[in-house]
């Protein structure tokens, strides 16, 4: 018996030897693993060097505390017998990541995100090897959020850019950044989706033709590259969809396309600004419904909604028009006729085809420059973007959804956090309907009621809100001193 056990031990051995042992196709598939392990990790070692965290410095806005005396009799009387001391303004602290690129000049850059250096009064940069240098913006553009620093330190390694109109969906990315000062992480995923926008970011670029990647960017990954298997830049870390209820990293990842970046990189690192062609119209998308409408064929193009009077397309373009076409070549939607006209020289002479009345139509416009995107918020006054509201115009389509239908007004898209708008409870999807006891039906007619009111003033809004309407009173805020 004992000489049993001893020879099922030696079988049982011998068989989980064999066991451990790779096939032909096995041993294959593994070297093929350790190859891309292998690619992986030189595509680590070429880039990690070449990505900086970005640290920065700002003043916060003072925070006003109301006086106790605010509701009392002869308020402002005991106000001047009892002055409270305003709190001294903050700072607020920033962390991001940036890249380093060549900027075709002969000299070395870092490109980032506008919003990880917006409203900083001072700027450190620590590169891979420790060293730290205080930097200055060369340039920003607002339009698609991209920042280009300046820098002494020219002894390190600036990554190449690839082609990112030649990324394809499937295809595999690394996202390299510096969430914390002391280490930086690089994830891999593959690309999702090309050409998203439509996004709603605070403050969000205007011109949005987003990678969509599920390689994790978390907070402090702005700024930094999104790669390809060659460690070459295919994108910019920008955005990542989130709920506060889910946390930092949902798989939906944002980045701004190398071929634009590179183009702001160049314009900037020229002139300190980009310059873009303006054909001076608002525009939106066309669905399937207003195609129909229209007798169109396609839900393509981008139809004016508005023409800017005194713009390059007064007397050429009408409201209603659709614009199929910039110079024989289709136009997909709004977001997409904004990038082909921005590549355009100003006063360049552009020929669209359109579709007006029923018909295609030929019509020849001179281009004029883009003014600063702060002149061209849809014509907000200051007092319309302190109140922290976002409106839009009350669409048949928006009617239907939120059962507003025969009502007049506009609809509150956003409310910024922390505003007089939130403080007050008026949410996404409020109609207004009235401000300071006069009617809107326009955005347009809300701006105008809305222009007047000084700092400190108090008006009165008309909500809508399902089946039940009500007031409330908003208090613009006072100037910051």
């Amino acid at each position: 018996m004992r000489k049993f056990f001893i020879l099922l031990g030696i079988v049982g051995i011998l068989w989980s030897a064999d066991a451990r042992a790779f096939t032909k196709e096995e041993e294959k598939a593994i070297a093929q693993v350790e190859a891309l392990n292998k690619a992986f990790a030189a595509v680590a070692k070429r880039v990690i060097p070449s990505v900086v965290v970005i640290e920065t410095m700002g003043k916060m806005k003072r925070v006003e505390i109301p006086s106790p005396f605010e509701e009392w009799p002869f308020g402002e009387f005991w106000k001047k017998f009892f002055e409270f001391p305003k709190p001294p303004p903050g700072v607020r602290r920033g962390l991001g990541s940036g890249v380093i690129v060549e900027g075709g000049d002969g000299k070395k850059y870092i490109l980032t995100n506008n919003h990880v250096v917006r409203g900083a009064d001072k700027i450190t940069v620590v590169f891979y090897d420790g060293r730290e240098e205080k930097a200055k913006v060369r340039g920003r553009d607002a339009e698609t959020d991209l920042a280009v620093l300046e820098m002494k330190t020219q002894d390190v390694e600036g990554l190449p850019f690839g082609d990112s109109d030649k990324l394809r969906v499937g295809e595999i990315v690394l996202a390299v950044g510096n969430p914390f000062r002391e280490y930086h992480t690089l994830t891999m995923g593959i690309v999702s989706a090309k050409g998203r926008s439509g996004l709603r970011l605070p403050e969000g670029p205007t011109y949005q033709n987003f990678i969509q990647t599920d390689a994790a960017i978390n907070p402090g990954n702005s700024g930094g590259p999104l790669v390809n298997i060659r460690g070459e830049i295919v994108g910019i870390n920008t955005a990542i969809q989130t709920k506060p209820t889910v946390g930092g990293y949902m798989g939906i990842c944002f980045a701004i396309p190398s071929n634009m970046a590179k183009d702001v990189l160049e314009e900037i690192v020229q002139t300190g600004r980009v310059v873009r062609g303006f054909l001076g119209v608002r525009i939106g998308d066309v669905d399937r419904d207003m195609a129909d409408a229209l007798g169109l064929k396609e839900k393509k193009g981008a139809i004016v909604t508005e023409v800017i009077e005194g713009g390059p397309s007064e007397g050429k373009l009408r409201k209603g028009d659709v614009i199929l076409k910039v110079d024989g070549k289709e136009v997909e939607d709004a977001a997409h006729l904004q990038r082909t006209i921005a590549k355009y020289e100003p006063d360049t002479r552009v020929e669209l085809t359109i579709w007006r009345d029923g018909r295609r139509h030929k019509v020849r416009v001179k281009l004029g420059e883009r003014p600063p995107r702060e002149d061209l918020v849809e014509g907000k006054p200051e007092t319309f973007k302190k109140l922290g509201i976002e409106a839009q115009a009350l669409t048949k389509d928006l009617a239907e959804r939120l059962g507003y239908e025969g009502e007049e007004g506009v609809v509150v898209t956003s409310v910024e956090p922390g505003s007089p708008a939130d403080e007050k409870g008026i949410r996404r999807g409020d109609l207004i309907q009235e401000v300071g006891g006069k009617k809107v039906r326009s955005v347009r007619e809300y701006e105008a009621a809305l222009k007047n009111i000084k700092p400190g003033q108090a008006v009165l809004f008309l909500i809508r809100r399902g089946e039940h309407t009500f007031y409330v009173a908003l208090r613009v805020p006072q100037e910051e001193k």
